[in-house]
């Protein structure tokens, strides 16, 4: 079973689906001071329907600055309370850049 919907959180856009039980939020545009907050919010919303397998596709975020980091830290943290994982997947090379420079490649 598939679900899906759109979301536009201020600099970036949020397509949402679910397959086989795995949520995969589609990021594209900047993952900012603009935009973390609402990303924020969108994400706990999703790890509190239920689901607490977490896939980004970032392959479109285009920028992301220490807010960005700081949303995807905490819904890592969030999501293996809850039992469940997030993964980052088509990470661009901007982002990988700011994850590796940080350290946090490595979870």
């Amino acid at each position: 079973m598939m679900n899906s919907a759109t979301t536009t959180l201020s600099t970036l856009d949020c397509s949402v689906r679910t397959a086989d039980g795995i949520t995969i939020a589609e990021l594209a545009g900047e993952l900012d001071l603009a935009s973390a907050p609402a990303l924020r919010e969108q994400l706990l919303r999703l790890l509190r329907a239920g689901s607490s397998r977490l896939v980004l596709d970032l392959s479109r975020v285009s920028f992301c600055d220490a807010s960005g980091l700081a949303v995807l830290v905490g819904t890592a943290h969030r999501a293996r309370r809850r039992g469940g994982f997030l993964r980052l997947a088509g990470v661009s090379p901007q982002t990988a850049r700011v994850l590796n420079l940080t350290g946090l490649h490595r979870h």
